[in-house]
């Protein structure tokens, strides 16, 4: 479970600690060890903490190193780690930044998939979610790369589901909606609608429905509440220059 230090990912960690599954959690702070400790605590699992940085070759490689460590075969694999850089126009932010995320959204995400759908396939079992966005399905401006990023994931996703359908293995998207975390103010938008997390879902919602999607073989979920699913709806038929206005409204700073 990548990007499981808070939020969204922890919660989909404790999905899969709650249905007797010991856990693998990664993140790029010290704090994933405390999150280690509190997953281990609340569900009576045996967690492993893994301290990396996804950007790099080397921080994917130590995560792949500590799951082939245990010696046992790997029955669900979720890549959640994810970025977002908002809270500025794209002439205004730093192109390394964006590099950065395009380097932990997208180039983790394949570098990891890649041992993991292996090792699945030999095993002729197991389950791939892959945490996407509600943000595939429309463009982000003033979060200009991240949508991009999370419609790769969404797309990646898809084409591999395809590709291992009749090897044992499936796979599933995870698109949520805005969710009531700690990543819009990293991103940058405390000063945007995004900023405020009351009218957001709970990552507890978000990731309960994750999970039962992908134990059910689900291609995609869409994680959140009925104004989510509306939301999703419209997504599919409004135009694309539409789309970008209406989200303006909400990740342009005040």
């Amino acid at each position: 479970m990548t990007g499981a230090s808070a939020g969204i990912g922890y919660a989909l960690a404790q999905q899969v600690a709650r249905h007797g599954h010991d856990v693998i959690i990664t993140g790029a702070s010290g704090r994933v060890h405390d999150s280690a400790t509190r997953l281990a605590a609340g569900t009576g699992v045996e967690v492993t903490a893994v301290q990396s940085d996804l950007r790099t070759a080397e921080g994917v490689d130590q995560v792949w190193n500590a799951v082939t460590a245990t010696g046992r075969p790997l029955a669900i694999a979720m890549l959640n780690a994810g970025v977002s850089l908002g809270g500025a126009a794209f002439v205004d932010t730093d192109l390394a930044d964006e590099l950065d995320e395009i380097n932990l959204n997208v180039v983790s995400q394949v570098r990891l998939a890649k041992p993991i759908a292996r090792h699945m396939v030999a095993n002729r079992a197991g389950r791939i979610l892959f945490t996407s966005s509600l943000s595939a399905t429309t463009p982000t401006p003033y979060e200009t790369v991240y949508g991009p990023t999370r419609a790769f994931v969404y797309s990646f996703a898809q084409g591999l589901r395809q590709e291992l359908l009749g090897t044992g293995v499936t796979v599933t998207a995870l698109l949520p909606g805005a969710t009531a975390t700690e990543f819009h103010a990293r991103a940058g938008m405390g000063g945007t609608r995004f900023g405020d997390n009351s009218w957001k879902n709970d990552p507890q919602l978000v990731a309960a429905k994750g999970f039962t999607g992908l134990m059910a073989g689900r291609d995609h979920v869409i994680g959140g509440d009925r104004a989510t699913w509306r939301a999703a709806i419209r997504q599919r038929i409004l135009p694309e220059r539409i789309k970008a206005a209406q989200f303006a409204k909400a990740s342009r700073p005040r």
